[in-house]
């Protein structure tokens, strides 16, 4: 069963994705902070990260960097409420920029394309 980690400081976000990946079959793990994230990354081995940009703390920029830097091939899909982001370079090292919606059908399709499930 492939494993997704979803780093959100939003609460019902966590919760909507948690319940919505869990029905596509989908073992996944949550976290409110990046540092938390990072923490979690020690034990848990996800095939794949879902990432909020603006987090507390750390952003999910910085926390895109140091996965990038210790696991280059571990998919990162960026899934933020703000669009402004899509030009800035630094979120490019992502697989994907998705822009926050009620329908999870992007979100949800392109986890399928990456972990080819």
């Amino acid at each position: 069963m492939p494993k997704i980690l979803v780093v959100d400081d939003e609460e019902n976000i966590r919760l909507l994705y948690e319940i919505e990946l869990k029905e596509e079959g989908y073992d996944v793990m949550t976290a409110t902070t990046a540092e938390e994230a990072l923490k979690l990354l020690e034990t848990y081995n996800p095939d794949l990260i879902t990432l909020d940009i603006r987090l507390p703390g750390m952003n999910g920029i910085e926390f895109l960097r140091k996965v990038k830097e210790k696991k280059r091939e571990l998919p990162v899909l960026m899934c933020t409420a703000y669009d402004d982001y899509k030009q800035d370079f630094a979120v490019w090292a992502s697989e994907a920029y998705i822009v926050k919606s009620s329908d999870l059908a992007e979100l949800k399709n392109k986890i399928k394309e990456f972990l080819k499930k």
